[in-house]
């Protein structure tokens, strides 16, 4: 999910009760809930080697217990900078305690993540398997609602009892909060049920007379009743809307079919580098495509992309697409991600070459 929604997370579930136990709490939520995301520093080493990381240490069960002591030790060394300004004799910092607070805010961040379509790999580095629950966009209008209404309303309302002189003792915000993640909740319950009757859809039909072998349904921005189904045949893969209100597949007639790519020398050789291997790793449903170069490059353009997000009424864009450029003899000589490339340095080109 997108950094917003894990802010507020982390902030709803400091206010839902637990910034009651120990000072410092609501700000190590927070805090805890986004840093799994210091993996984008991953992006300075190139292209390739920022999405072999993206969702990995960070995003792992293992990785969050570093995560967490990262995060207590940023508090730590505010707390010793400001200690005189935030001290509270009956609340103050149970150092432990707020560890495992962190620990349990980057769980609610694997959670997120595991819940749209780019998935998680919880279990790195025993099992680098892809995992995801595919019910919710990567952007969702209605958690956000939640989320910022458990943290507003009562600020509302304090305000309101402020007007008309009345007082409030201790921490507020308690009930609102804790509504606002059950609300999270209900989004995914709903999310799922709709998520199973569209892949329940597309597994009941023909597609141009070929069975299913596999089919997927992702979600859209906000509304829970459309999905982009991808099914995988012998042949081809079919790309088209699904209403899980109905249900039904196509109600548009917008169906795209797309064959299988053959294997070729030149895309085994793409599929072969470093960033072939990575991006076929993490993609459920790879596209190869190949253009010749003409002279005087001599070579070859292979791009990679995942029918993931190739949604029926956008058929012509890329998004998270990438590829290699090879030379005539098939070596890689360049990568890119969307339509930015970079120049292999020689030492990558003679690593790429021995894999």
């Amino acid at each position: 999910m997108e950094p917003i929604t894990h802010f507020l997370t982390g902030a709803c579930l400091g206010r839902a009760g637990l910034n009651r136990k120990s000072a410092l709490a609501t700000a190590t939520l927070t805090l805890a809930a986004e840093a799994p995301d210091i993996d984008v520093v991953g992006r300075f080493g190139g292209p390739a080697f920022g999405f072999a990381h993206h969702r990995g240490f960070t995003h792992s069960f293992l990785g969050l217990i570093i995560m967490a002591a990262v995060v207590v030790a940023v508090i730590y060394g505010f707390w010793r900078l400001r200690g005189s300004e935030i001290k509270d004799p009956a609340r103050p910092p149970r150092w432990g305690l707020l560890f495992l607070y962190a620990y349990l805010a980057g769980l609610t961040h694997i959670l997120l993540d595991f819940t749209n379509n780019y998935g998680v790999r919880p279990f790195w580095p025993f099992n680098e398997r892809w995992y995801s629950w595919d019910i919710v966009f990567i952007v969702e209008p209605m958690i956000l609602l939640f989320l910022i209404g458990g943290l507003v309303v009562p600020s509302f309302f304090a305000l309101i009892n402020e007007e008309i002189g009345s007082r409030h003792r201790g921490l507020k915000g308690r009930l609102a909060a804790t509504l606002a993640l059950i609300g999270v909740a209900l989004v995914w319950t709903l999310r799922d049920f709709e998520h199973r009757r569209a892949l329940a859809a597309l597994e009941a039909r023909l597609y141009e007379g070929a069975q299913p072998l596999r089919v997927s349904a992702y979600p859209y921005w906000f509304n829970p009743f459309h999905w982009s189904g991808v099914v995988e045949t012998r042949d081809f893969f079919a790309i088209s809307l699904v209403e899980s209100l109905t249900p039904e597949v196509d109600p548009e007639g917008r169906m795209t079919i797309r064959p299988k790519p053959e294997e070729t020398l030149v895309a085994l050789a793409a599929k072969k580098t470093y960033l072939g291997r990575v991006y076929l790793d993490w993609a459920k449903y790879p596209i190869t495509e190949i253009e010749e170069l003409p002279s005087p490059q001599q070579g070859y353009i292979v791009r990679f992309f995942d029918l993931r997000y190739q949604y029926a009424e956008r058929a012509a864009s890329r998004p998270l697409s990438a590829g290699v450029v090879l030379d005539r003899q098939l070596h890689p000589v360049a990568e890119f991600f969307g339509s930015r490339s970079r120049q292999l340095p020689s030492s990558e080109t003679t690593q790429s070459r021995s894999d």
